[in-house]
């Protein structure tokens, strides 16, 4: 397949690659990647398969590594590069670049630099989960790799309770099971949720249920390939007083007033000064 060579202005650019199906890439990127002066990828083995795939020559030019051991005197030398009028390509293993991938740095030290930044944007498992994982679409936040451990991801997960949209995360096949069944204990087991593995791919599959039937599911079944998990918006539940002074009195056991108030408007939704009079009364009864 025969591809234009374009003149590529001097900068930096970010250009989208497909998240598993060769075929999904677009035109514009082929261009960019058959044009541009400099090469560069988070893997270079998988852009260097995806332009045989399409016939992109590389020609003279090689492709150069950037990812976490990489990132230190590279990044100065492709802003150099790209500041004095060459064109630097930069594509991430798979799917749009600077979504949880290490070009996020070239881009900010290119961007101090005044060297202009562009994207031939192309496919996004973010995107791409929200439309075939049946959860809402209206709102949506992204907390891409929670931490390893169980204490700092349940922190973590604590913190994105009161999200008012639906939840996107990233997680690897190890670790699946586990993240579920920490949900589950935070959000409650009820909460709506999918689990979109291998998207674009061969063996692509979408897994919809509450968190707890999934979490259920994937404690003992073996996984494989990339994950995308979504955790629907939780559903608005009307809280009277009763609630309040039930959730109140359990938090006051371990907590301070201040602590106590803080906590239970958060995790209940409430105006925190309504929640904080009541716990004062509660303090001195």
């Amino acid at each position: 397949m025969n591809h234009i060579k374009v003149v590529l202005s001097g900068g930096l650019w970010f250009v989208g690659v497909p998240i598993g199906t060769a075929r999904d890439i677009t035109l514009r990127a082929l261009d960019v990647l058959a044009s541009a002066d400099v090469l560069v990828a988070e893997d270079t083995r998988s852009l260097r398969k995806l332009m045989d795939i399409h016939g992109v020559p590389l020609g003279e030019r090689w492709i150069e590594a950037l990812h976490d051991h990489t990132k230190g005197n590279l990044v100065a030398r492709l802003v150099a590069r790209a500041r004095a009028g060459e064109s630097v390509a930069y594509a991430s293993e798979a799917g749009m670049p600077l979504i949880a991938d290490p070009g996020f740095e070239l881009a900010r030290a290119a961007r101090e630099a005044g060297v202009a930044v562009t994207c031939a944007p192309g496919p996004s498992a973010v995107l791409t989960a929200l439309v075939v994982g049946g959860q809402g679409t209206d709102a949506f936040h992204f907390a891409g790799f929670l931490p390893a451990s169980r204490s700092a991801r349940k922190a973590a997960l604590a913190d994105l309770m009161g999200v008012k949209a639906t939840l996107v995360l990233y997680e690897s096949p190890k670790r699946l099971g586990a993240l579920l069944g920490d949900a589950a204990a935070v959000f409650g087991a009820d909460r709506p949720a999918s689990v979109c593995r291998e998207l674009t791919k061969k063996f692509e599959e979408t897994r919809q249920g509450t968190l707890g039937e999934l979490a259920d599911h994937y404690a003992s079944a073996s996984v494989k390939g990339e994950i995308v998990v979504l955790i629907g918006r939780g559903e608005a539940v009307a809280v009277n007083e009763k609630d309040i002074e039930s959730a109140l009195e359990s938090a006051l056991r371990d907590m301070s007033v201040k602590d106590a108030a803080a906590f239970v408007a958060e995790t209940l939704g409430v105006p925190k000064r309504q929640v904080y009079q009541q716990a004062l009364a509660l303090a001195r009864d």
